[in-house]
């Protein structure tokens, strides 16, 4: 450019000079990725929604007996079936017992028996799957093999047989759950160890003669919690719907004890003369899987780093 045309002089302009302690000033706060995964699944309004659900949901079944002065297994035939009133919150059912007992009773077993089947599977698939994933070539095929065979056996005839030669519990129903809950864990761990095991860092971890033990559990896992928390979340809805299907074939929790799925299996006699039996514990164990359906989908957007804009 031609100053002289301009009729700038280079004495015109002055030199600001740079502020060396402002220019090393930190603008924004560095995030690390679990940090920055809460960001982004506090302004998930749908899930951190779904959250709070299913803590109100956990605090009433704990709570929730508590507040009523009747329990859950005492029978009383002179008020069978009555609606829902001041005295009863929630009605009876046919043998004169408290629906609202009965009702959070059985959310916190269904929870009981859902947690406890998804950490099994978690425990089992992640050893599993591991495995499969870090030593692949023949031990990869083998077990593979093995977990699709087992996979291919009817979900319902294996869980029968175990219900069937074990006396019904609630730890008889955890275990038929786990006996093939934990193969899609398992196929979840073995797909990340495979896009892991060649990066760099596991590279440089192995030329300095970490095992293999120390490699799994200490840099491979570690870097696959994101797909495995969010699939043990939608692993607790699966195990409560399970043993829902199994109380309406008469496989579930034994009386006196009670479920939400045994719950809505003892309600379809009556059902259009007492709807509030069913009501209740169908309502509640809708609610329940729709909100950790809803938090799970919420809690995969958080961690994948594909949509971090």
């Amino acid at each position: 450019m031609n100053l002289d045309k301009l009729q700038v002089k280079p004495e015109d302009f002055q030199k600001i000079g740079v502020d060396e302690k402002q220019s090393e000033v930190i603008q924004r706060e560095s995030l690390s990725a679990w940090r920055d995964a809460w960001e982004r699944l506090r302004k998930n309004k749908v899930a951190m929604t779904s959250l709070i659900v299913l803590v109100l949901i956990v605090l009433f079944s704990l709570i929730g007996p508590i507040l009523s002065p009747y329990n859950y297994y005492s029978n009383d035939l002179l008020s069978t079936n009555l609606p829902p009133s001041a005295e009863h919150w929630f009605g009876t059912d046919d043998l004169g017992r408290d629906m609202f007992v009965r009702t959070w009773m059985g959310a916190r077993i269904s929870l009981t028996i859902g947690l406890a089947a998804a950490l099994i599977d978690l425990l089992i698939g992640v050893i599993y799957g591991g495995i499969m994933g870090y030593f692949g070539g023949r031990v990869d095929e083998i077990m593979n093999k093995f977990s699709e065979i087992l996979y291919s056996i009817p979900y319902l005839l294996v869980t029968i047989l175990l219900l069937v030669v074990l006396e019904p519990s609630i730890t008889t129903i955890i275990i038929a759950l786990c006996v093939t809950g934990w193969i899609n864990m398992s196929w979840i761990v073995r797909g990340e160890m495979l896009q892991l095991k060649n990066r760099e860092f596991v590279l440089a971890s192995r030329s300095m003669g970490a095992g293999a033990g120390r490699l799994l559990f200490r840099h491979l896992l570690p870097n696959a919690v994101g797909p495995i928390i969010v699939t043990l979340t939608l692993s607790v809805p699966t195990a409560i719907f399970s043993e829902a299907f199994l109380s309406f074939l008469g496989l579930g929790v034994p009386n006196p004890e009670a479920s939400l799925g045994s719950m809505i299996e003892s309600a379809l006699t009556g059902w259009m003369y007492y709807p509030w039996r069913m009501l209740f514990p169908a309502g509640l164990i809708s609610l329940i899987m729709l909100a950790f359906n809803l938090f799970g989908d919420g809690l995969r957007d958080a961690l994948d780093p594909k949509l971090k804009k």
